[in-house]
């Protein structure tokens, strides 16, 4: 897929600086709708197609290589969709400076880089400290998705969410057959299980404040 120049994907896609210093979900998308978000979003193949499918529900998608962001915008693009955006960039930044609390609907983490190496795993997104970043982002009854093909890595993701205190399990959805090739949560999955390889699902939801 051919990318525009960042100015011609605006506001489809846009870097943290011209976010600035909050998000009001309100002006970003110039709706009240529920967000959700799509942190790690690749290509933006499950951005482009939520946001296709649901279209009183607003999407953003976080990704920190450009590159992969302009391509997943240039896809909301080219369906002019108002709900759905990317900000490329660190979204640790995002998650942690610019969003209000609880003020999203739900948070989709969809296959996470593992960092095979041993010594390379402390950049794995998934630990404590994230764990409590989408408590507090993620509104009560709000649910937290997250998929892997790595069993040793979703192992690791269910120990740290089953354990958190905020947030109790529920039943992920199960695996179905695609309808056509677009059809897939994401372009990682439609590669993978052409190879033929298990997809390990988790779901799971915020419970109320105190």
């Amino acid at each position: 897929m051919q990318t525009v120049p960042i100015k011609s994907l605006k506001p489809y896609f846009q870097v943290i600086e011209d976010v600035g210093d909050h998000l009001s979900w309100s002006e970003f998308f110039g709706s009240d709708n529920p967000v959700e978000l799509d942190i790690g979003c690749g290509r933006g193949l499950f951005t482009y197609s939520a946001a296709t499918n649901n279209p009183d529900t607003n999407y953003l998608g976080l990704e920190i290589d450009y590159r992969e962001g302009r391509r997943a915008a240039t896809r909301l693009l080219k369906k002019e969709l108002p709900n759905g955006r990317i900000i490329g960039g660190d979204g640790n930044i995002v998650l942690t400076k610019l969003i209000d609390k609880h003020s999203v609907q739900a948070a989709h983490v969809y296959f996470p880089d593992p960092w095979w190496k041993k010594r390379h795993h402390k950049r794995r997104i998934f630990n404590q400290e994230f764990t409590d970043v989408l408590a507090d982002i993620v509104q009560p009854g709000g649910h937290v998705h997250s998929w892997s093909d790595v069993a040793e890595y979703f192992e690791i993701i269910a120990e740290l969410m089953d354990g958190h205190p905020l947030f109790e399990k529920r039943t992920a959805s199960t695996e179905r057959d695609p309808e056509n090739d677009m059809d897939y949560q994401t372009s990682f999955e439609r590669k993978k299980r052409k190879l033929g390889l298990p997809i390990y699902r988790g779901l799971w939801q915020r419970k109320p404040l105190d």
